[in-house]
């Protein structure tokens, strides 16, 4: 995935301007694929740019007002194209897991509680996502888009489940 895709989505979702798009991003795409403001701000005038989305009229011109984005439609072909393209699984790379493989050679000294402080933050995040599933999928979605947003979540909550077991078990391992 790449970030106009990201920026493209959003924007159809719902015209935004930058700081608009970035506090979304920060409670919802962000959580998956994750970009500084400073990226969707460069992001988005490469887009204008490009043609694939524009500035919507100002009711009221004004210096220094947010400009909000809309997406056009060689924005939503692009996007489209994207959508249907075959992408293989992308090989598992998290730091956590190369400095385990590391400690086995340097030792494992300090291991331990930064496994710990990584379970609380996946439990954390593990319920933040129960909460969004409360709030927005309860009960369960009936439109094919409100199905995928929901899939997206579950694939967050999945994830989230698989780190606290994995991290659990490494715990208990590694106390022996």
């Amino acid at each position: 995935m790449s970030l106009p895709h990201a920026i493209l989505t959003a924007l159809l979702e719902k015209p935004s301007s930058g700081l608009e798009l970035t506090r979304r991003f920060d409670r919802s795409i962000g959580y998956f694929w994750s970009s500084t403001h400073q990226q969707i701000y460069r992001e988005l005038g490469k887009l204008e740019q490009a043609g694939r989305i524009r500035a919507l009229p100002a009711a009221v011109p004004a210096r220094g007002q947010k400009k909000e984005y809309e997406v056009l439609p060689a924005g939503r072909e692009e996007l489209a194209a994207w959508v249907a393209l075959p992408e293989d699984p992308r090989p598992v790379r998290d730091p956590l897991l190369l400095r385990m493989r590391a400690a086995a050679v340097v030792g494992a000294a300090g291991m331990g509680p930064e496994l710990r402080r990584h379970l609380t933050l996946h439990e954390r995040q593990l319920a933040e996502y129960r909460e969004i599933e409360e709030r927005n999928f309860t009960p369960a979605p009936t439109t094919d888009e409100d199905r995928l947003r929901y899939l997206v979540l579950r694939g967050g909550i999945d994830l989230e489940t698989f780190w606290i077991g994995w991290l659990t078990r490494a715990i208990a391992d590694l106390d022996g």
